[in-house]
């Protein structure tokens, strides 16, 4: 990259519009720790971010080691420091929310090809490596010294409870319609139309095909 015309984007990281980057990480970000289960992670939107930054970051070491900078390009450099810290924050907290569920589910991730279509390809290799840490420390600590029969750790017992831990999605969620979103099926069979702007407290089963196509968000 040339230092020698380098500018500052004061916009990058700002909160303009619904299609900014940053207005769309935050929402992937509330989507996520609102959803009961995993959502499909946004690559290409943490792709360009991180691209984005590791650019702007360039150019902000560039123009504080040039003795040619202004008092007001410093203040500017100031304030565009801020708000990439901003993004570097909800990256990382997008990036926690989602190693917990992955962490929490891995058993039933592992076993459910749809979920695992959800993770990236380093999401996916965590949550193997940590269910085999997993089981390797159940059996060193308790199971090894138990009947083998019972060693499995995926069981189902006669009443239905499975020892894998599943997502809720009878999980009650609010839900902001971003566009108005007709005949939407209630869990009674009745059916209603979540206008847009308004919020609506209702199971996330009932939601969940809107919340993947964009047409609801998670508050």
């Amino acid at each position: 990259m040339d230092f020698s015309d380098a500018t500052l984007d004061d916009h990058q990281f700002a909160l303009d519009t619904d299609e900014n980057p940053i207005a769309r990480l935050i929402r992937a970000w509330l989507d996520e720790r609102h959803a009961p289960d995993m959502l499909v992670f946004q690559a290409s939107l943490i792709d360009n971010l991180m691209q984005k930054l590791h650019e702007q970051g360039l150019v902000v070491s560039a123009l504080q080691s040039d003795e040619s900078t202004t008092e007001e390009e410093h203040l500017r450099i100031t304030l565009v420091k801020t708000d990439m810290e901003r993004a570097k924050f909800l990256i990382r907290s997008y990036m926690r929310v989602r190693l917990h569920k992955i962490e929490k589910y891995a058993a039933f991730i592992l076993q459910t090809p749809e979920e695992q279509q959800k993770l990236s390809n380093a999401e996916l290799l965590h949550a193997q490596r940590y269910q085999q840490m997993l089981a390797n420390h159940f059996h060193a600590t308790v199971l090894d010294a138990l009947p083998e029969s019972t060693h499995a750790l995926d069981q189902t017992f006669p009443d239905g409870t499975s020892m894998i831990a599943r997502p809720e999605r009878d999980h009650p969620v609010f839900v902001h319609a971003r566009v108005q979103c007709p005949d939407v099926l209630l869990p009674d069979g009745d059916k209603i139309t979540l206008e847009q702007g308004a919020i609506h407290l209702l199971r996330y089963r009932t939601i969940e095909t809107l919340l993947a196509r964009g047409q609801v968000s998670l508050v």
